[in-house]
């Protein structure tokens, strides 16, 4: 039984409903009367309590109970039982759950074909006066009416709270895509910073214990002391950058003070470290010349940053991957609204590959990768390859404002 009623959608509140339906009707029964109707009796009573087993269904077919409603009470007048009973004791219910179920239409013609057929009945009848007529169905009017404009209402206040929901469920979700967008980008910028960091500095100290270390047996002392102070100076660099970016990391550059690291290591690295930056190499057996062409103007800090970056990266590459006698040479060009970087060396160094085509960095590495993706990141563009008479060069343009990119 429990599985039928499971399988027809009936409820215990539905049970409960019919039966409230049901002695609505009832009493509707026992009270009416009409020109012509049948005496009272109890095949009268049975007929008006089958009138509102329909409404046991409602959960599961709103309209389908409607409409037997509706045909059940068309038979009931017309086998002459109590022909002036209300139709709206029975359909009151129905009109409301189809109104709610969206079979608003079909829930205003029924009751407005009802309401013109009794009064055009009952006035051809009895020819009562206006008034009287007023009196006699306005109360059922008022009725059906308000069914039908209560399940509207319903329906629609479920419709915005679901659209509602919806919304601030795209909401919610567009707001994880976005903060997933900002990690990954973060991760990206702190992953650069480390990279670039990293790989120069060991680059640098490479190279030179590299070159201490082969010096020939005798007195070097001062050479071998000029190494080590170069080493202690790229590793006193390295470790205040990365102890920045790391700062960044625990948030707000906590950790990261005066106590900490020279102020002058805590601003973001600009272009104004470019003769240290030079030196380091110098140092590091690797001689750069640098030009400068056009009127130096100073630089907004995203864009400063990502070009002495691109900067330090490229002269990277040359101590790594040029060969022992390379030079390079910098030429920065500052143009309308424009910085261009070129940084060339001579080196014969191992064949390299250029966005992992023959022509840049190693199986693995992410340097030229990262400078392309720095330069995009502020609204330019990064290409590097080899020279056709030797050598590689790397070359930038750069916006001296930095660009909004649309996500």
């Amino acid at each position: 039984m429990g599985r039928l009623r499971g399988a027809l959608g009936i409820r215990l509140i539905d049970v409960g409903a019919t039966l409230a339906v049901v002695t609505v009707v009832e009493l509707n029964v026992a009270t009416a009367g009409g020109p012509g109707a049948a005496p009272l009796n109890p095949l009268a009573y049975v007929l008006g309590g089958i009138l509102a087993l329909p409404v046991l269904f409602r959960r599961k077919w709103p309209l389908q109970v409607l409409l037997a409603c509706t045909v059940l009470l068309f038979v009931y007048y017309s086998a002459g039982y109590r022909r002036n009973i209300s139709p709206a004791p029975l359909l009151s219910l129905p009109l409301y759950d189809a109104a709610l179920a969206g079979y608003l239409a079909v829930a205003i013609v029924i009751p407005a074909v009802y309401m013109t057929i009794g009064l055009f009945v009952v006035g051809a009848t009895t020819h009562p006066k206006p008034i009287d007529l007023v009196n006699e169905f306005l109360p059922s009017l008022v009725v059906l009416a308000l069914a039908i404009m209560l399940g509207d209402t319903v329906r629609s206040r479920r419709a915005l709270a679901a659209e509602t929901a919806d919304r601030l469920r795209l909401a919610e979700e567009e707001r994880e895509a976005e903060t997933a967008r900002r990690l990954a980008e973060e991760r990206l910028r702190i992953a650069r910073e480390l990279h670039d960091t990293v790989a120069h500095s060991m680059a640098t100290i490479t190279v030179q214990a590299g070159s201490a270390l082969h010096l020939p047996a005798g007195d070097h002392s001062g050479a071998v002391q000029a190494a080590l102070t170069a080493i202690r100076e790229t590793s006193k660099s390295a470790l205040a950058d990365m102890r920045v970016t790391l700062g960044q990391l625990r948030g707000n550059g906590a950790g990261v003070g005066p106590a900490q690291v020279d102020t002058a290591e805590v601003r973001t690295a600009g272009l104004d470290r470019l003769p240290a930056l030079s030196e380091a190499v110098r140092a590091a057996g690797a001689p750069v010349t640098v030009t400068i062409e056009g009127e130096q103007v100073p630089l907004e800090p995203g864009v400063d940053h990502a070009a002495y970056r691109i900067l330090q990266e490229s002269l990277t590459n040359v101590l790594r991957h040029a060969g022992p006698q390379a030079s390079a040479a910098v030429r920065l060009s500052y143009g309308p609204g424009t910085l261009s970087i070129e940084v060339t060396d001579d080196g014969a160094g191992p064949a390299r590959e250029i966005n992992g085509t023959p022509g840049g960095h190693p199986p693995g590495g992410h340097g030229l990768t990262g400078m392309a993706e720095r330069a995009a990141a502020v609204g330019g563009q990064l290409t590097a390859g080899p020279h056709p008479a030797g050598g590689f060069g790397v070359l930038a343009t750069l916006p001296r404002s930095a660009v909004v990119r649309q996500s």
